[in-house]
């Protein structure tokens, strides 16, 4: 609990107290069940259960059954709370809001990291090892908090540490202690610090010490911003680009318009007069949190013309079309295409797909963009005002554009039916009337220094108090007041038009990375809004502004607004699986397509080798050792490593090994495990290692290799077959060496913690009695 204070300036809320509590209860719990001699392997999970209890009963407790009783639907909510929790985490910068969800987050890690300090130190008896969790538990404040932790904050956390260490000390002491190295060589009577607070300390100062030698050499290896201002910084970005995923596309492009560098992301030719929007995708689902794609059906191959655009009843054979040349940077890594819309051809084939829907196209098995050259046909669909304002009623396009979330504020709507109140109940009216309050009436202000996001709390207080924000917010703000007066909308993730060049060439840059509302009218289909203030997009599309002579004549304002990374709150979208056109929303992912090894398999494969190997790795390391052993020549060295062959062995199959016995005790020992004919080689072998241990002049030659393979060749026959398994997979010799390595190492800090006094005995000598 004391290293828990350093997230005090991340979160906010009672999560402390609930933390406190929880952690007692665990701690508590694993006291009664020693006391009343459980199994140790019992304690930690009874100490789960409680904890898994508690945290249900405290913030899930609609979900259990019976009141009381964790289901299905308790996993599946608190999973869903841990993903809203990730959501804001990569939202908003430190402090967090008190949202219930992030402080079950909260709650939930200190006290498993409380469960798992209790089996690190009391249960499996190695508290230093503990400190490793309170150090991840100080890092997680020091790389997000801007301007990083004030140095006070160290402290508690230290003390803690210093505190569990002493009372390991305690506990030992207890037990007679473990040996000290060393002592025969000092002077019984000189002064040597044994306390156990004197040694945390110089532990300490010495894993202080070696921590600064350490990280330096780290450091330069880590991305600007981790350590100092942290994710809220304001440095520049690392040079390599930007990524937008199929997964978080609003979310990533807060991110490379905060934090990114300004390199190019494309170049274009052709289009129309004045540049064109090249769209990424649409987001069309809002559940009230975040804006993200809806499921989707699985994506239609390229062949030919796509489909005609949604909604436009026109003949498209007389609609003007525009044909452009793309060549994007290899910087810019992301698994949709930009292309303007509507979409009528492109050259990419073979790995790509399309939604009939968006008339997005994205990569089938996961490759980006990056890289490609590809041309493209669209169509220059330019309705006028007029016919926007005559189009009639009709269905709604799909089942999640028109979707408003019920728990919208009445403040909203009211709000939006103020804005509106001239349009007189035409929608298109309106939707130019939301648009020119945002860009000038409504009295807002374009900045990326903002850590409001498109959730709903955000949404609110951007609409109604603080009135700033970027492109997120006006796009998303416009969107969901559209829906509110019956208008189908949705919010268009690309770039803006970009700078003209020589030659006809538009050159598009990270920073030009933009969203955009898109409404819905019967017969003319999905149409472009701007409510993003001239800061930013000076002017609007011409079907909202009769004066403007070309609906794509906008031009990109340079943004003089400082950006800084990481303030944003940015929807996750998760990765749709579902097929949108369907009752039962059964369907496929959108990057569906090409075969079953691009379409997961491969990654699954790969998983089942990386656990396999892992699994191999004590298997591994037990073979390399025992060929090792036995490949050496005869000698002092190979003697005692076949010697450790056989305790080895032993161990793995489960025989009672002693390591205080001496060779002649262990080699009649040996003589109970193994048949009669194997022992005059379990006796050479045990007397040999007698002679070079306590002869003195033993032959040095002696070769024991013979007689060493004929012991471990019987008892592995004699052993079990389940034994015998064991041995090959998890070979308890194995885990025996890293015990034996953490006693090493605990040796080496009682060798610091005497070099004092050796000093002392060395330097000042003990005069001659007269």
């Amino acid at each position: 609990m004391l290293g828990s204070l350093v997230l005090t300036p991340v979160f906010s809320g009672p999560f402390l107290f609930i933390s406190a509590f929880l952690c007692a209860a665990v701690t508590g719990t694993g006291v009664l069940l020693q006391n009343l001699r459980t199994p140790r392997i019992v304690q930690p999970f009874v100490q789960l259960i409680v904890l898994v209890e508690l945290i249900s009963f405290f913030f899930l407790r609609d979900t259990l059954k019976f009141g009381l009783i964790p289901v299905k639907a308790t996993a599946l909510e608190f999973n869903q709370q841990m993903v809203n929790a990730m959501d804001s985490i990569n939202r908003f910068s430190a402090p967090l809001p008190p949202d219930s969800h992030l402080t079950l987050f909260a709650a939930s890690v200190i006290a498993a990291t409380g469960l798992l300090i209790h089996v690190i130190a009391v249960q499996l008896k190695q508290a230093a090892w503990s400190g490793l969790l309170l150090l991840v538990m100080y890092t997680v404040p020091a790389a997000t908090v801007h301007g990083g932790l004030p140095a006070l904050l160290f402290v508690p956390p230290a003390l803690g540490y210093i505190i569990l260490l002493s009372a390991e000390g305690r506990s030992r002491l207890s037990r007679w202690g473990r040996r000290i190295s060393g002592v025969s060589h000092l002077d019984a009577t000189e002064p040597v610090e044994a306390s156990a607070l004197g040694q945390a300390g110089r532990r300490i100062g010495l894993s202080v010490v070696a921590l600064a030698l350490l990280l330096p050499t780290l450091l330069p290896a880590l991305p600007e911003g981790v350590i100092g201002n942290g994710l809220a910084g304001s440095g520049p970005g690392s040079g390599i680009g930007a990524s937008i995923s199929s997964t978080d596309p609003m979310l990533d492009m807060g991110k490379n318009l905060k934090r990114g560098d300004n390199v190019v992301a494309l170049t274009y030719k052709g289009g129309p007069a004045g540049g064109s929007y090249l769209r990424l995708t649409a987001l069309d689902l809002f559940d009230g949190n975040t804006w993200r794609i809806a499921p989707r059906a699985e994506g239609r191959k390229i062949s030919g013309d796509l489909a005609p655009p949604p909604g436009f009843n026109g003949d498209l054979s007389k609609v003007p079309q525009s044909k452009m040349e793309i060549d994007v940077s290899r910087s810019f890594r992301s698994q949709f295409v930009p292309a303007p819309y509507p979409l009528r051809s492109i050259s990419l084939k073979r790995d790509w797909r399309y939604d009939a829907g968006a008339l997005d196209v994205v990569s089938s098995n996961g490759q980006v963009v990056g890289g490609k050259k590809y041309s493209l046909t669209s169509y220059d669909v330019q309705p006028t005002p007029s016919q926007l304002h005559n189009a009639a009623g009709s269905s709604e396009p799909d089942q999640y554009t028109s979707r408003v979330p019920r728990r919208t504020p009445e403040a909203i709507k009211q709000l939006t039916n103020q804005v509106t109140a001239d349009a007189k109940g035409n929608k298109f009216e309106a939707a130019v009337l939301i648009q020119n309050w945002f860009r000038s009436s409504g009295e807002f202000t374009y900045s990326t220094e903002t850590a409001r996001g498109s959730g709903m709390a955000a949404l609110e207080d951007f609409l109604l108090n603080n009135k700033t924000g970027y492109c997120e917010q006006f796009a998303t703000g416009m969107a969901l007041m559209a829906r509110i007066l019956g208008i189908p909308s949705r919010v268009g993730i690309g770039f803006l038009p970009g700078q003209s060049g020589k030659d006809g060439e538009y050159t598009v840059r990270m920073h030009d990375m933009h969203a955009w509302p898109e409404l819905y009218f019967q017969g003319v289909g999905w149409v472009r809004f701007e409510p993003t203030p001239a800061a930013r997009v000076a002017s609007t599309p011409n079907w909202t502004v009769p004066s403007t002579p070309d609906p794509t004549n906008t031009t990109t304002a340079p943004s003089t607004a400082p950006t800084t990374p990481g303030q944003g709150e940015d929807p996750g979208i998760e990765k749709p699986n579902t097929d949108r056109n369907t009752p039962e929303n059964s369907g496929v992912a959108i990057v569906d397509g090409g075969n079953w090894f691009t379409n997961g398999g491969g990654k699954t494969i790969g998983l089942v080798l990386g656990v396999l190997l892992l699994i191999c790795i004590p298997w591994l390391i037990r073979s390399l050792t025992r060929r090792r052993r036995f490949a050496r020549p005869p000698s002092r060295v190979a003697a005692e490593g076949l010697w450790a062959e056989i305790r080895d062995t032993s161990r793995d199959l489960g025989l009672d090994w002693s390591d205080i016995s001496t060779p002649r005790q262990a080699g009649d020992w040996l003589l109970t495990k193994l048949p009669a004919e194997t022992h005059p080689a379990a006796l050479r072998l045990a007397r040999g290692i007698e002679k070079l241990r306590y002869a003195g002049a033993g032959d040095l030659t002696i070769d024991l290799r013979a007689d060493a393979a004929a012991v471990r060749k019987s008892l592995w026959t004699r052993a079990p077959q389940l034994r015998r398994w064991r041995a090959r997979l998890l070979p308890p010799s194995w885990r025996w060496y890293l015990n034996r390595g953490s006693t090493e190492a605990s040796d080496l800090l009682d060798e610091f913690d005497l070099l004092l006094a050796r000093l002392r005995a060395l330097l000042l000598r003990r005069r001659p009695a007269n």
